[in-house]
């Protein structure tokens, strides 16, 4: 095993402030799709992770990067309320990290470029403020904590979606894109621990995956997407009318209709009702994005019976081609694109800066 060739790597505190925050961004993998609690589950839930971590570092390690995690996640919070976009409270999960999910997409590659790179931003000043500390004070723990900030920041700034960096470089050139699939295999490699290599080995692969369905495999033909659904429908009106139940095999079209929550709280999400006239069935389910709905239609018929009554178990299936993001989601001004690759290098080379000053500091080993 890799710790009993290089003990002292296990006990470093770059290395393991490095490890901690390869973990922290595969949060941004796991999390990005999730719809977060309020501000009190934010704070139980950072209690909880500090515990947690605990188990792997000195707790006042622990709370530096915790405080790190919680900056980096202010700066998108601060940039999405800039854009005028409504985010959800802040949530911690143990050995993943915190996220925020906005209850509104940005509609273009530019806002969602801005949103993006406030983490990195905001948590780059953070780790220059550890830093700061840590040399005033001649603390190893702090500056440790300010080196975990920094490589968090830089490999979240990587070109491969879902990291923030993907985002970043949407605004500039989806070309970056190409950037990150080679380079992320050339990172991989070079990696020193194997957990480590399969965590972005993980999210090179999905990146990769996304790329190849979106150019490759549905470039010129729609995506097809079922998705099922069970419903219980309350029959003893139909028994008493003499209606003829349906047999379990029974299939069918229905009828249906499709709308979109554009303004509130559901950010876009998309309803369909589907209706069985015969039986006066009516039916609403939630379409994970944003679709074209092609067929809805019966695959099956459950016969239930319950002291409360008689019930048709009727499983649904929905296919629907997903809209996903158009070609005017891509278009940014020139201006606004030089700005944002300006942005973007000058940030990866002031932290790869840091993360060097950190070695030379002597400090810490």
């Amino acid at each position: 095993m890799e710790d009993q060739k290089k003990p002292s790597r296990k006990k470093s505190p770059l290395a393991v402030g490095g490890f901690i925050a390869v973990l922290l961004s595969l949060g941004k993998l796991l999390l990005g799709f999730l719809k977060l609690g309020k501000a009190g589950g934010a704070v139980i839930s950072m209690f909880i992770t500090i515990w947690a971590y605990a188990y792997l570092a000195p707790l006042p390690f622990v709370i530096g990067i915790v405080v790190m995690i919680l900056i980096h996640e202010l700066g998108h919070v601060a940039a999405a309320k800039l854009k005028g976009l409504p985010v959800s409270a802040l949530v911690f999960i143990p050995f993943l990290g915190a996220a925020v999910t906005l209850k509104k997409n940005p509609t273009d590659a530019a806002t969602a470029a801005f949103i993006g790179i406030g983490g990195p931003v905001l948590g780059t000043l953070g780790g220059v403020a550890a830093f700061a500390l840590g040399v005033y004070t001649d603390s190893p723990t702090i500056v440790s904590i300010a080196y975990a900030a920094f490589y968090l920041n830089l490999i979240n700034l990587l070109p491969v979606h879902p990291l923030d960096g993907g985002r970043i470089v949407t605004a500039v050139t989806r070309w970056l894109w190409i950037v990150g699939l080679i380079g992320g295999l050339v990172f991989i490699f070079y990696l020193d621990y194997y957990v480590n290599q399969l965590i972005f080995f993980a999210i090179w692969a999905m990146f990769a995956w996304d790329l190849y369905k979106k150019y490759v495999k549905y470039r010129n033909k729609e995506q097809l997407v079922s998705v099922g659904s069970r419903f219980e429908f309350a029959a003893d009106h139909l028994l008493q009318q003499g209606y003829i139940i349906p047999g379990e095999n029974h299939t069918r079209e229905l009828e249906f209709t499709t709308y979109s929550e554009l303004q509130g709280d559901g950010g876009g999400r998309q309803t369909i009702v589907m209706y069985w006239q015969g039986i006066g069935f009516e039916g609403h389910a939630y379409l994970p994005e944003q679709s074209i709905v092609r067929r809805v239609h019966l695959t099956k018929v459950d016969h239930v019976h319950k002291e409360e009554g008689f019930y048709l178990g009727l499983q649904v299936q929905v296919d629907f081609v997903p809209l996903g993001i158009g070609e005017q989601y891509y278009e940014v001004p020139a201006a606004t694109r030089w700005k944002f690759g300006a942005a973007y290098l000058a940030l990866v080379l002031f932290l790869l800066y840091m993360i060097r000053l950190v070695h030379q500091s002597g400090i810490i080993n």
